[in-house]
């Protein structure tokens, strides 16, 4: 089990399919996901990785959490939260996620904050049928009737289903569809629905339903370290340039 990442969501549009149908999806953007701890079985009990994402000014962010990412060289980051992993799937502190991490058609559980929608009555928030719309009901029609019984218990049982917060939760939707995967941009495509607002965090893993894809990178798709290559040359530019100017300063002599 290897772990997932950590995606803000941008919308919903459509795409294209080669047969020409429109394909309904919600763009998720990988906004510097990396990882910024690990748990181990030996210090911890549990093996897992500590992702975060987005960025957050320092002045915002306490001081046990600032402490934190100094000592790990990261800056702070806007949400961060721990995925469960096994033992061979473990990461290097630092390492940042690339969209890479799915593969397109790959079936995947996704988990974010519902929208919420403030105080609802009973048949909205829990699809009740109401009463008569008919004779005998006065203006009762979309109450939520007897709420208790008799003398025995004499009061309402917790948990029973009436009116009040909708929305505002943390909901799992299992076996979702990657349609599409933009590397360059960061961006996975999911087929249908995700909840949550635009500019949710939003959790992305292995469909736990599924099998991964053989093609799938283990344990993870990261970017790769192209900075040190990049950085060389450049290095040795202004050395040339000296012993350049050293020799004709020499044959000027």
């Amino acid at each position: 089990m290897r772990t997932g990442v950590i995606a803000k969501k941008l919308g919903m549009t459509r795409v294209f399919a080669d047969d020409g149908a429109h394909v309904p999806v919600t763009v998720l953007q990988l906004d510097g996901c990396q990882v910024v701890g690990q748990r181990t079985q030996e210090r911890d009990g549990y093996v897992a990785l500590q992702l975060g994402a987005g960025s957050k000014k320092a002045k915002r962010t306490n001081k046990a959490q600032r402490e934190s990412f100094a000592k790990l060289q990261v800056e702070p980051k806007a949400y961060v939260t721990e995925f469960r992993i096994d033992a061979d799937a473990m990461l290097d502190v630092g390492a940042e996620f690339s969209a890479d991490h799915f593969v397109a058609g790959q079936k995947v559980d996704v988990q974010a904050k519902t929208i919420g929608k403030g105080f609802a009555g009973a048949m909205k928030r829990w699809n009740f049928g109401g009463l008569r719309a008919t004779h005998g009901v006065s203006v009762s029609h979309r109450s939520h009737g007897s709420t208790g019984n008799r003398q025995d218990p004499g009061r309402t049982f917790p948990g029973k289903k009436m009116a009040g917060h909708l929305g505002e939760e943390v909901v799992t939707t299992q076996n979702l569809t990657v349609f599409r995967v933009d590397v360059e941009r960061g961006l996975i495509m999911i087929k249908g629905a995700v909840p949550g607002h635009e500019g949710t965090w939003v959790k992305i893993r292995d469909s736990i339903k599924k099998a991964r894809p053989a093609d799938a990178p283990f344990p993870g798709g990261v970017k790769s370290n192209a900075k040190a290559s990049a950085e060389q040359p450049a290095a040795e530019t202004p050395a040339e340039e000296v012993a350049a100017v050293e020799t004709t300063e020499g044959g000027e002599a």
